[in-house]
Parts: C-alpha cells; sequence; structure tokens
C-alpha cells in the first residue's frame, strides 16, 4: 500500500479531519476510525491519544511539514482522522 496516495485519496473521497482540535473533537465523539500523527507531534498530544481504548494511532514517518505535503496541504498537518475512508484503502493500516 502506498501509505501516501491512499491518504490523498482518502482525503479526496471520504471525510478526514485535520489538525489536533479537531482530531481530538472527533476521537471524543467516537468518530475516528483511524488517526495519524506526524513524528514530530507533541508528546502531550500522544500521551493523550494513548488514553483512548480501541483508537488505532498510526505514526507517520516524516514530519508535520512531510505529513502536511502528504494531505496536498500547504501547511503543516500534525495529526488527522480518518472519519470515513471513501474509496481509499488506508484502514488496511489496521491489519498490518
Amino acid at each position: 500500500m502506498d501509505f501516501n496516495a491512499s491518504l490523498r485519496r482518502a482525503i479526496k473521497t471520504g471525510d478526514v479531519l485535520l489538525g489536533q482540535n479537531k482530531t481530538e473533537k472527533c476521537i471524543e465523539s467516537g468518530k475516528a476510525q483511524i488517526v495519524v500523527v506526524a513524528a514530530n507531534c507533541p508528546a502531550t498530544f500522544l500521551q493523550s491519544m494513548k488514553t483512548k481504548e480501541g483508537l488505532f494511532v498510526h505514526t507517520f514517518e516524516g514530519s508535520s511539514v512531510a505529513l502536511g505535503k502528504a494531505c496536498g496541504k500547504p501547511f503543516m498537518v500534525s495529526a488527522l482522522a480518518v472519519i470515513d475512508p471513501g474509496e481509499s484503502d488506508i484502514l488496511s493500516l489496521k491489519r498490518a
């Protein structure tokens, strides 16, 4: 699976929320199927993710700048939540 292509397809055809605040609200509402965080995501945010039961968190191996570029955005993205993958196979990360 090409992670960047799957992520872009999810953003284009599904429902993906970008940013720590929106991601946190999405998790609290129970809608997030998978959360992706950048390698340099703040430790306090990562700690709060570990307390959530049943939440799958994938760590993107690049920085928040690289994750933003992978999303096709001209800004940093340190965290995102996938609510609906659309035509993407991004949820296959859960099985890997």
